[in-house]
């Protein structure tokens, strides 16, 4: 019954991340919600930019506390190993709606690109960024990074191992696809507002000051394979053209696979 339960607890926190995910994409890109990232405003400027830095600040804090080595040692303690990384999920899913759901708009604008091929074009590269992300997930083991995969092996009574050393497809070229995708994802808009630049660049922000500790953690984890792996492939940027690499896993999926 406990293997079911656990199971089941995994399923559910998979699907509520895609559902999410989508509402997420259609917050960013004014898509088919009453309350999006430019939704009429409300109140002054200056408490809006606090509260929604508040907000960027706390889904920092949750995604890279959550996925440290030392939390997860002391957090498993608690929560059972197997659906240690579907309850992070949960705790990214509750962070996620907050941030939408108390967002404040800010309506100044940016740049505001009225030629249709350029509106057409960031439409694209819009849509591309939120596709990218998911494709990304598959390319490595997007079921082991949702945590599906550890209530799988739990409900069938099999031992988790960690996912092996490997770089498929884009990973051969650039070290953090996923990233890339989400960058181009909040970057991406014919109309940029104030309120739209503080979320961009605030993830933005985020992502690069994770990305020195998760660096760090892989080299930890991996040792000389993840140095000369950093050595010859380029972070963000693709290199193509290249001698491949045994690649990485996203960090966060190999450092979830080190914790189970």
């Amino acid at each position: 019954m406990k293997r079911l339960a656990f199971f089941a607890y995994g399923i559910t926190a998979h699907l509520c991340f895609l559902a999410t995910y989508a509402w997420l994409a259609c917050f960013v890109g004014n898509l088919f919600v009453e309350h999006s990232v430019d939704s009429p405003v409300s109140g002054s400027m200056l408490p809006a930019l606090l509260i929604d830095l508040g907000l960027i600040v706390l889904f920092g804090l949750q995604h890279s506390i959550m996925a440290r080595p030392g939390f997860k040692e002391v957090w498993t303690k608690i929560v059972p190993r197997p659906i240690e990384r579907s309850t992070y999920v949960f705790a990214t899913c509750v962070v996620t709606v907050l941030l939408i759901w108390q967002w404040r708009a800010v309506d100044l604008v940016v740049w505001d690109v009225q030629h249709p091929v350029g509106r057409w074009l960031l439409y694209g590269l819009f849509a591309f960024g939120w596709l990218l992300v998911p494709a990304v997930s598959l390319m490595i083991n997007h079921f082991d990074l949702f945590g599906t995969r550890q209530v799988w092996l739990y409900l069938h009574g099999r031992e988790y191992t960690s996912l092996p050393f490997r770089t498929p497809m884009l990973y051969g070229h650039m070290r953090h696809p996923l990233y890339v995708g989400w960058a181009i994802a909040f970057w991406a808009t014919p109309t940029m507002t104030v309120g739209h630049l503080l979320l961009a660049g605030g993830m933005t922000g985020y992502m690069l000051v994770a990305l020195v500790f998760e660096e760090r953690d892989l080299i930890a984890h991996f040792g000389r394979q993840y140095e000369e792996y950093r050595a010859r492939v380029p972070m963000f940027v693709p290199r193509f053209g290249r001698a491949r690499t045994a690649p990485q896993p996203e960090p966060e999926v190999a450092m979830a696979s080190k914790s189970q």
